[in-house]
């Protein structure tokens, strides 16, 4: 039963394809950010900050542009949007591979492909976040969203995996290369689906209004606001650890690189525990109350890990800190998906997106600047504590509404 409850979405035939494309292109988004990083650390010789300039630009029009990306997909066929977004993007891949493969590739060209495909993604993410509904329904919705969450994770363990390989072998074009031709396993996915037809909001009102009534009905109605706001303290604070590990493992119980490599571990490893955790609910009911549980049980992780005398008790205790934050993420996103209107979801779901995009961002900033002024513990146990105060008020504020 609890195996049936975790794969139940893949009894929707459009939901398979789904999965099958989104396991294969996940894979190669990660073979490329991964080469990219190196290509520009160490064969453009780039600094620490043409590296974080590059992550920049592929995340910042996500919270710049996002809400322009919800409100077409509100307006248009999410499919027929994610396949015109699939492929600008495999273009963009293509033309990373070509450039690096034939010697010409700067810095500034790579900003350049960088910022292009974060202008695709502030279009693909709210649209692909909204479409999940139209797959599987909503009884089966919170199951789908975990399960998206375990993919994500599987082609981050993966993608790494397969292109340090690929780099030391043969070079960081190919990696650019097999990312562009991942593409069209989720191009062909979506063109096979069978698609019903689904209530679109009314093109007559424009483009700038339609942004102003989505962005405005999410801030009026008390329960998706309190969500997002609960999502912009646990992206905030959550994000701390991961930053800081490698200063934890150089400086703290000075373990090495590869101390470092067993820290990032045990985070993935909680982290796909939460995802499968709530992927075998049966049921969306009690989400409420275990992304309550899962908000406050990250923040105390977080004190617990920055405070931990020893190296594998610290290791140990990063599995409930990506744990926590697994169950927040998805659970605040099944409950916004069921409060939100058919004919709004895209616009709602852009909002969502551009606020854990903006907040994940500032996080490892503000992580960064704590642990050079009082050090790294000390910058953990701040945002832990900051995740406990700063959720009580949209916790107390979710709990006093019914089940979703």
């Amino acid at each position: 039963m609890a195996r049936f409850s975790l794969f139940r979405s893949f009894r929707h035939r459009n939901y398979r394809l789904y999965f099958g494309g989104q396991l294969v292109s996940l894979t190669g988004t990660w073979m490329q950010a991964t080469a990219q990083q190196w290509l520009v650390a160490k064969r453009l010789h780039g600094s620490p900050l043409d590296i974080g300039l590059v992550v920049s630009a592929a995340t910042l029009p996500v919270f710049l542009f996002g809400v322009f990306g919800g409100a077409l997909a509100d307006r248009f066929p999410k499919r027929k949007l994610l396949v015109a977004a699939q492929t600008l993007a495999m273009l963009q891949a293509a033309g990373l591979c070509l450039l690096t493969a034939l010697g010409h590739i700067q810095i500034w060209q790579v900003l350049c492909f960088a910022a292009c495909l974060g202008c695709v993604n502030a279009v693909e993410m709210p649209t692909r976040h909204a479409f999940v509904v139209e797959m599987v329904g909503k009884e089966d919705l919170h199951n789908a969203i975990a399960l998206n969450s375990s993919l994500f994770h599987l082609g981050r363990v993966l993608g790494p995996a397969v292109a340090g390989e690929l780099v030391h072998l043969v070079g960081e074009a190919w990696c650019f290369g097999l990312n562009s031709l991942s593409f069209l396993a989720v191009i062909v996915g979506l063109l096979a689906m069978r698609m019903e037809s689904v209530r679109f909001a009314s093109r007559e009102a424009s483009l700038r209004e339609h942004l102003k009534e989505g962005v405005g009905y999410a801030w009026r109605t008390p329960l998706i606001r309190t969500i997002l706001l609960l999502i912009a303290v646990s992206s905030l604070c959550g994000a701390a650890p991961l930053v800081l590990l490698p200063v934890f493992a150089r400086e703290v119980f000075h373990v090495g690189a590869q101390g470092y490599g067993y820290l990032v571990t045990a985070s993935g490893v909680g982290s796909l525990a939460g995802a499968v955790f709530m992927g075998s609910r049966a049921k969306p009911s009690g989400i409420k109350r275990i992304v309550l549980w899962g908000c406050v049980g990250l923040g105390i992780a977080l004190v617990c890990f920055a405070q931990a005398p020893f190296y594998w008790t610290a290791a140990a205790l990063l599995i409930p800190v990506g744990f926590s934050f697994m169950v927040v993420m998805p659970g605040s996103n099944t409950m916004i998906q069921m409060a939100a209107p058919d004919e709004m979801r895209g616009r709602i779901m852009a909002v969502y997106s551009a606020l854990f995009m903006g907040m994940n961002a500032l996080g490892p900033l503000i992580a960064g600047s704590l642990a050079k002024w009082w050090g790294a513990p000390a910058a953990v146990t701040i945002m832990g504590l900051c995740c406990l105060v700063g959720a009580f008020w949209p916790a107390r504020a979710v709990s006093r509404y019914s089940e979703t």
